[in-house]
């Protein structure tokens, strides 16, 4: 069985872990009323996906 044989130090171990941060996701602008929206998804603002209306927004 594999066992270390010495303890990895404080900073080997904040070394491996210091690319797990969160990423903000993009955001594009709906062609229809220019709010910011996630990409390939229709626009909570005006319902609007690929330049058609897709979901009935309340307004």
């Amino acid at each position: 069985m594999a066992v270390p044989k010495r303890r990895h130090s404080k900073s080997r171990s904040r070394k491996r872990r210091a690319n797990w941060t969160i990423e903000v996701p993009g955001t594009v602008e709906c062609s229809q009323c220019h709010e910011p929206r996630l990409p390939h998804r229709v626009c909570r603002n005006c319902g609007y996906y690929k330049g058609r209306r897709v979901l009935a927004v309340e307004e």
